[in-house]
């Protein structure tokens, strides 16, 4: 039995080191649903997916947002819109980028960013770079 634990202990270290080599976000509970961001409060999904919840309405946020992207140089490719949420597609040389809009109230949106490098890979620079300069166009203080 003591060398089972050791055994379960071992491969867990293991498991632990390799997510944090690759960048991963390692979460001391398993039950944790998010990991907090360094810039302006930008919080991080487990699958590195960028959002905020802001007190504006949808519609100001949206304008923000293409304002946003016309600043970096993103194009924007494809917009829909559904009951209470804008989902948004945008494109980069490297990257496609996802970001949805979502109405919480008539006063507060959230916003997340999903900026994937093909298939595996995720930058959340980016990502966070287009909520703060979201925000910054709302001028929202960091």
């Amino acid at each position: 039995m003591p060398n089972l634990v050791k055994s379960f202990s071992n491969l867990f270290a293991l498991l632990y080191f390799i997510l944090a080599l690759s960048g991963c976000a390692v979460v001391p509970f398993a039950g944790a649903a998010a990991v907090s961001g360094g810039a302006a409060g930008v919080n991080y999904s487990l699958t590195n997916v960028a959002y905020k919840t802001i007190s504006y309405p949808i519609g100001d946020v949206e304008a923000a947002l293409r304002n946003a992207l016309k600043t970096m140089g993103v194009k924007m490719t494809k917009r829909e819109a559904g009951k209470g949420i804008v989902s948004v597609t945008a494109v980069t040389s490297h990257l496609d980028i996802y970001i949805d809009l979502e109405k919480i109230t008539p006063t507060a949106t959230n916003i997340k960013v999903n900026a994937k490098r093909g298939p595996f890979f995720k930058d959340k620079a980016m990502a966070t770079e287009i909520i703060v300069q979201t925000m910054e166009n709302l001028g929202v203080n960091k």
